[in-house]
């Protein structure tokens, strides 16, 4: 991947999903008038995973500071603000940000949008959130833990982290259409994948070509050990089936994975 090397994949990225949010793709979708009147009705929805939250993992979310980490598109920050939230929310494609920017406007909703990289909250004092909603985007940096860190200072003590992430096995299989057309799951990469090195050149090469993200895939040592790492105590643990099967495994194995961590008020950081 000689080609590839010089490639910043952080800011590719970002042009990437900066093309989703201009091509309406289904993460890019501002939510509707009538779900942000539900919303200030109290009937409301913020999605992890596509199937609704675990009862009681996020209780009345009234004047409650709320980040919305690499999640911006329109959709879960408006209804989160619209429920009664202070929300901030922050991602590094400034296309995104403008469809949260849209519906605020829209919708006459008080939303603070902030472009950066999920792995630097500088810009946030320690302990500046009560919440912070984190749905599956952390497969777009080469490392999480980083993230978790991060995460963990800027929340309150007794704070919230709500994450959802792949299950690491939807990474591992040949992306050659044959298997799969012979119900087949060939085993092919290891853990942690990483798809700028993983796939061939030419595949590689067409997926710059088109515009389209490149992804790294974590294990769920990364993603479950690296919030404790942090100084998380786990709450909750959810799995959720992809609605509309990508790769073959989904059809077998609920891909989607979602957690709820505490900070504690005790330090429990492990370096």
């Amino acid at each position: 991947m000689q080609d590839n090397l010089s490639l910043d994949i952080i800011d590719h990225n970002r042009q990437a999903w900066d093309r989703q949010a201009s091509n309406d793709c289904a993460w890019s979708r501002p939510v509707t008038p009538e779900l942000i009147a539900a919303a200030r009705a109290g009937q409301w929805q913020a999605r992890l995973t596509p199937g609704d939250l675990p009862k009681g993992w996020l209780p009345d979310v009234k004047d409650k500071t709320i980040l919305c980490l690499a999640s911006a598109g329109g959709q879960q920050a408006p209804i989160l603000a619209a429920a009664g939230g202070e929300v901030t929310v922050f991602d590094l494609s400034e296309g995104q940000l403008d469809q949260d920017r849209l519906v605020a406007e829209r919708e006459g909703l008080s939303l603070e949008v902030v472009q950066g990289d999920m792995r630097d909250l500088s810009v946030f004092p320690d302990g500046s959130f009560d919440i912070i909603f984190h749905p599956i985007s952390n497969l777009y940096v080469p490392d999480v833990q980083p993230v978790w860190r991060e995460c963990h200072r800027v929340l309150k003590a007794g704070g919230r982290l709500l994450a959802s992430f792949y299950n690491p096995v939807v990474f591992i299989g040949d992306r050659d259409p044959s298997y799969a057309e012979q119900d087949l799951i060939r085993p092919a990469y290891k853990l942690p994948f990483v798809e700028a090195e993983h796939l061939s050149p030419d595949l590689v090469r067409s997926k710059i070509e088109r515009g389209e993200a490149l992804v790294f895939g974590h294990s769920l040592a990364d993603q479950i050990e690296g919030q404790l790492r942090a100084g998380f105590v786990l709450a909750g643990f959810h799995e959720d089936w992809q609605p509309s099967p990508r790769f073959l495994v989904d059809r077998f194995v609920p891909t989607f994975i979602a957690t709820c961590a505490i900070k504690s008020d005790l330090n429990l950081r492990r370096e």
